[in-house]
Formats: C-alpha cells, structure tokens, sequence
C-alpha cells in the first residue's frame, strides 16, 4: 500500500479521533502526524487479521496517554514542598543575557541542521514551523496536495531527528 493512500484514507479518522479528545485542534494535528510517522515505522509489525483503521487509532490513542503521561510527570516535578515560600518570590521572567545567547546557539544549531535537509524538506519545514503556517497554507504556497505536504513535513521531521541524533552521538 501506498503511505500517501494510507494518509488520505484514513487522516481524517485519526484527526477526528484526537479532536475530540484532545480539543485542540494542533495537538490533534501533531498527534496523527506521529501516528502515521509510528504506524510507518512499524509496518511490518501490523497483523492483517485486524482492522488498518483500528490499529491506527490504537496508536494515536497510545501516543495520546504518553503525552498526557509526560505532561503529568512534568507538572508533579515542578510542584515541590515549598510551593507557599515560591508565592512571596515574584518571578522575573525576563530572559538573562546568557538565556539569550543560549536561545541564539540553539537555534542557529538548528539551522544548520535544517540546512542539511534536500531543498523541499528545508521550505516546508521553514513554512510550518518558522513562518507559522497552517497546512492549507503551505499547500496553496507551494502549490502541492496538503497530503503532500503532510507527507512531506512528516519526513522532514523524521530526518531532521535522525541529524540531531547522529550528532550528539
């Protein structure tokens, strides 16, 4: 089967599925993102006794309670004993100089990573997540199916993972 059939057949069943848990409609979109990226990576694992759609959605559920799971964990670290000493202390959330320059490391570290992607995959990544647009706008820019696109930023992504992988090995 083809990954862009897969992708327009059932989108639509995975994103409804995490719309209505989720309520928001980018958590929904990043969360089938990362399922069909995971139901790609693992294909030959799928049991064709059972229903495509199904495992789908078994997926996107799993990735769901991870994440409900990491924002939990990540919120019970931050609350600590000393919760009513932390009231008096007014935060200053002005970033220091060295945050500054820390952010600016990170982000041409970023770039240059990006910039090792072939051209296609540096402009939908640059339009999604630099220029903040939506699906429907990158496909109107680029003048490509918004599966494509989908397709598209889904694999970029996964590249750029496998970079910043290799290069902090």
């Amino acid at each position: 089967m083809s990954f862009n059939y897969l992708l327009d057949f059932f989108w639509n069943d995975v994103y409804n599925f995490q719309l209505k848990r989720t309520q928001n409609e980018y958590e929904a979109e990043d969360i089938t993102l990362q399922s069909f990226a995971k139901a790609f990576d693992k294909i030959n694992t799928f049991d064709e006794a059972y229903n495509f759609k199904t495992w789908l959605i078994q997926i996107s559920k799993n990735i769901h309670i991870d994440l409900l799971r990491k924002k939990n964990a990540s919120i019970r670290s931050k609350t600590t004993s000393d919760v009513d000493d932390a009231v008096y202390k007014i935060a200053d959330d002005t970033p220091t100089p060295e945050d500054k320059l820390i952010t600016e490391q990170n982000l041409s570290l970023l770039l240059r990573y990006i910039k090792q992607l072939k051209p296609h995959y540096q402009e939908v990544i640059n339009l999604r997540y630099f220029q903040e647009l939506s699906y429907k706008e990158i496909s109107e820019v680029m003048n490509e199916p918004m599966n494509n696109i989908k397709v598209k930023l889904l694999r970029a992504r996964k590249l750029l993972a496998e970079i910043i992988t290799s290069k902090k090995d």
